[in-house]
């Protein structure tokens, strides 16, 4: 099997479940255990960066109030349908702690706890980081299965897709870099 971990999905028209309609998906982790996936163009409506910093009440009202507009009103992910009220920081590799940090790439580490979302908001880093609730989990032999039916696209890792283009752009940018565009792409498969 070729892990797709570092790559990015991108759901096909006939893609059978509607709450991936048009998702372009980072795959954290595939193996022969299943795969595990962000949604990286999907936002939760009215829900900002701030928003999560409040609730988990991770600073001083002074210090919130002071956030620079770019932490402040940072968009937070709809990662996936499992464990939706948990949240994962896709970042940069400037920001990582041992046992805590997941390493995707040599570009991209995962992080799932409250210090980096600290870091984040009051340290100014790390350099580059999505931050999503939820995510997408296959079991084996799952995702092979949904790209064999045709149900998607995989897509080589760039950094400026998850990190450099807006929300609404990325499952275009994703298909641009694939050569296609929506008019051209076709929900039919084909096998040679």
């Amino acid at each position: 099997m070729i892990s797709l971990r570092g790559q990015f999905l991108v759901a096909m028209p006939g893609m059978g479940d509607e709450r991936f309609h048009e998702s372009v998906i980072y795959i954290v982790g595939h193996g022969d255990e299943g795969a595990m996936g962000l949604v990286v163009n999907r936002p939760v409506e009215d829900m900002r960066f701030a928003d999560i910093l409040a609730e988990l009440d991770l600073g001083k009202k002074e210090d919130m109030i002071s956030l620079p507009s770019r932490v402040r009103e940072l968009e937070v992910l709809r990662g996936g349908p499992v464990q939706r009220g948990r949240g994962f920081v896709l970042h940069s590799p400037d920001y990582f702690r041992e046992g805590n940090s997941y390493v995707v790439n040599d570009e991209i580490c995962l992080t799932a706890t409250l210090d980096i979302l600290r870091a984040m908001a009051f340290r100014n880093a790390p350099a580059d980081a999505v931050f999503a609730l939820g995510y997408c989990g296959w079991a084996p032999g799952q995702l092979e299965n949904e790209i064999l039916l045709n149900g998607w696209l995989t897509v080589p890792f760039t950094r400026s897709l998850l990190f450099g283009s807006a929300l609404t752009e990325r499952y275009d940018i994703a298909l641009s870099q694939l050569g296609i565009t929506r008019a051209t792409l076709s929900g039919a498969a084909g096998h040679a």
